[in-house]
């Protein structure tokens, strides 16, 4: 009896064994092998993209824009939001380095035949529109953020556009502190002095308001005086 028993307990051993055996190979044929991965297992760094297929074009305009001054800045901002006392769990900190790009000129769209006077002695007078700014615009490429410090909480998703659109701000108020305006509005007479130039005159003024043209002065027809004189 006791070996029937031993017989019977290395029987089920075996019986356990093989069921094992069959779970496994079961398991390993439902499981795709891992190298027949051709991405890795770990997060993507890189983000990507799914552009919708659709392209709505919402207008088309004729530009008549001269730019003639464009600035280069650079600024550094700091952004942070929920310091305080809570700040180790809530705060979130970045340091965003920006560098964006600022364009004036004058809108030649503006000049008319109002605001052109051309003398009898060639003389151009010109009434130039005002500079503006046309573009102002962060360089993408070259605009990132150079430090990050989170709470446990995480990230705040709009802190990095809130520093952006100060950074686009302070870089605006940065040339228009230059002087980019004047210098577009110089620019711009400069070269409309060497087009006139160009199409055979010799002065042009710029005014901010046109002269009256002075009419040439009347010269009187003297009267005609018919004497007869007598024949013989």
């Amino acid at each position: 009896m006791k070996k029937f028993l031993q017989i019977l307990g290395w029987v089920s051993a075996g019986i356990i064994a093989l069921m094992g055996i069959v779970l496994f190979i079961l398991a390993r044929s439902q499981t795709p092998d891992i190298g027949m991965f051709t991405e890795p297992l770990a997060p993507q760094v890189t983000p990507t993209i799914y552009p919708s297929m659709s392209t709505v074009i919402e207008g088309v305009q004729t530009l008549s824009r001269l730019e003639t001054a464009s600035y280069h800045i650079e600024k550094v901002i700091t952004a942070e939001t929920g310091q305080g006392p809570l700040g180790f769990l809530f705060g979130d900190r970045l340091l965003l380095i920006a560098r964006g790009q600022v364009v004036a000129g004058v809108d030649l769209a503006q000049l008319g035949l109002n605001d052109l006077l051309i003398t009898d002695d060639g003389t151009v007078y010109m009434r130039m529109p005002p500079a503006e700014i046309f573009i102002t615009t962060l360089d993408n490429h070259r605009t990132y953020v150079y430090d990050r410090r989170t709470g446990v909480a995480g990230m705040n998703p709009q802190l990095e556009t809130a520093a952006r659109q100060e950074a686009e701000r302070l870089i605006l108020q940065a040339a228009i502190e230059d002087g980019i305006e004047q210098k577009a509005s110089e620019n711009a007479r400069n070269f409309m002095r060497s087009f006139i130039f160009s199409l055979g005159f010799r002065h042009l003024i710029f005014v901010e308001a046109l002269p009256t043209p002075t009419p040439a002065p009347h010269t009187p027809t003297p009267d005609v005086i018919t004497i007869t004189v007598p024949e013989g």
